[in-house]
């Protein structure tokens, strides 16, 4: 198992578009619990609405959306 970095230590977190489906990557900073945010896809340009937050052990939980418009 790999070990967790630090508390609010940028992370390189890997998804797929919900548009176009090419796998991407992106470099977060969680340092806060919970946050919520805008990204355009660097393949397709379509807008993904991105959250993510840490639990109390610094695990990762992430989803990348389409944004409802």
């Amino acid at each position: 198992m790999d070990e967790l970095p630090p508390a609010g230590a940028p992370r390189e977190q890997g998804m797929t578009c919900p548009y176009c489906w090419q796998g991407i990557t992106m470099i977060i900073e969680p340092t806060v619990e919970r946050q919520q945010y805008v990204e355009d896809c660097e393949v397709c340009c379509n807008p993904i609405e991105v959250t993510f937050s840490l639990d109390a052990s610094g695990e990762l939980h992430f989803s990348a959306d389409e944004l409802g418009q």
